[in-house]
């Protein structure tokens, strides 16, 4: 039996997980928010109000249920549960994210996935790494404000991301997608991309998916009928109460048409955006998957289109930028996982006038600094589409089999994806070379 070995460098990401975690507590004494907004019990019912503002629910009643535990709680001790809690959903996001982003470069619905020779050689860095990933990754805006502000979304792609990098033939495939719908409608968006991939696997996971959200909705209509009819027939499309939808901490399609068109309706542009990107979107994803063979892709497009086409998607809904960013970094594109990263934590749109409906009035050079996450989902989606076309054209690098530089030819008679293999020194067959060989 192997124990893992106690290294400089493991320290150290310990240690600067330490000082992460000494600033987040120092800064959330700071900020009540958290207090505040657990200090009153969360009626599961009456008009979908809750907290002492009495704010509008913007959930289906399946999460009213689920969440009634947390009314059983004295405040401080909610507060601590929710705040320790997200920190480690951070930790276990990490990891899927990087099981995600490297034991899956082709195929998340592979059952034997192999590894890229890029994944392998960066799957020990980062696996010593996890400490130093989760005490940067908790100052991305999206996951600091998830954490201190108790928001849900960390659990909501971990339930996501762990359902989709299960193998084909796993008990249940999908009925972990289908809750994190009910619980909020965003990630049902998940459930047209595995449906319209047409792959038998992808489609069956899709349908149990689809009867999960369907039991949820049940459920909510069995314990709580009058608001379950009140919520699927009305308020479910009443879109403003969502919140203020122009408002620069909404990082959608909606909050970029409001605030480039000075108007809290942004109307008919918004809708037609919206549809074309849907379309698009969903069309891009299957088209990564199926033709191209970027299934890693195909499910960053589907949630950054889902983001894109929410009515509302506050920033802390963001946290698919941790996947995101391991996918980059396991594609070995380190500059541009640093320009992402960096928008990610610049909170650019935090520097805006917010006074009264001063977002309304921004001039242009504003706007760039108001909507930074539409703007790069708009740029990956235009990237994703041009990886596609590369890989259409091209054609996807065989495993194993890497690809000659450019302006390299293989040499006359040879084929170009049967690279010459160099020599390598025989070693002498026993167990200390064997071993050293594993």
């Amino acid at each position: 039996m192997t124990y893992p070995t106690v290294t400089v460098r493991s320290l150290l990401a310990v240690g600067a997980l330490l000082l992460s975690l000494t600033a987040l507590a120092a800064l959330a004494a700071f900020c009540q928010a958290p207090s505040d907004r657990f200090g009153e019990s969360i009626p599961v019912a009456g008009h979908f109000e809750v907290t002492e503002w009495r704010l509008p629910a913007t959930s289906p009643p399946f999460a009213a249920i689920l969440f009634v535990p947390a009314t059983w709680l004295p405040a401080p001790t909610l507060t601590a549960v929710v705040v320790v809690g997200n920190v480690l959903l951070l930790a276990l996001l990490v990891r899927l994210s990087w099981r995600f982003a490297g034991r899956f470069p082709h195929s998340p619905f592979s059952v034997t996935p192999v590894p890229t020779p890029v994944s392998a050689a960066l799957a020990a860095p980062v696996l010593l790494g996890v400490p130093l990933l989760v005490a940067v990754g908790l100052w991305l805006e999206p996951v600091l404000r998830t954490v201190l502000f108790g928001e849900i979304g960390l659990a909501l792609v971990c339930l996501v991301l762990w359902d989709l990098t299960r193998p084909d033939h796993a008990l249940g495939k999908g009925f972990a997608l289908g809750i994190a719908a009910g619980v909020e409608l965003t990630p049902a968006l998940f459930i047209a991309y595995l449906l319209l991939t047409g792959r038998a696997e992808a489609v069956r996971a899709g349908l149990t998916a689809l009867a999960s959200l369907i039991g949820t909705m049940l459920l909510g209509a069995l314990v709580l009928p009058r608001d379950s009819l009140d919520f699927w027939t009305l308020r479910v499309f009443e879109t403003g109460r969502l919140g203020e939808g122009w408002a620069a901490n909404n990082q959608s399609l909606q909050g970029l048409f409001a605030r480039a068109l000075h108007t809290t309706e942004p109307g008919v542009g918004w809708a037609v955006a919206c549809l074309v990107t849907t379309f698009a979107g969903l069309w891009l994803a299957r088209r990564a998957v199926v033709r191209a063979g970027l299934d890693t892709w195909g499910v960053l497009v589907t949630a950054l289109t889902a983001l894109l086409v929410s009515p509302v998607s506050w920033s802390h809904q963001w946290v698919w930028c941790v996947p995101l960013l391991a996918v980059l970094l396991a594609e070995g594109r380190w500059r541009t996982a640093s320009a992402v990263a960096l928008v990610f934590a610049a909170r650019t749109f935090r520097l805006v006038p917010h006074e009264g409906e001063a977002e309304l009035q921004l001039p242009w050079w504003q706007q760039l600094l108001a909507a930074p996450y539409v703007l790069v989902a708009l740029a990956l989606l235009g990237y994703a589409g041009w990886r596609c076309r590369r890989a259409v054209t091209h054609g996807p690098p065989s495993a194993g089999v890497p690809r000659l530089p450019a302006g390299v030819s293989p040499r006359p008679g040879a084929s170009p994806r049967s690279p010459r293999r160099p020599a390598v020194a025989q070693l002498p067959a026993s167990n200390s070379s064997a071993s050293t060989i594993r």
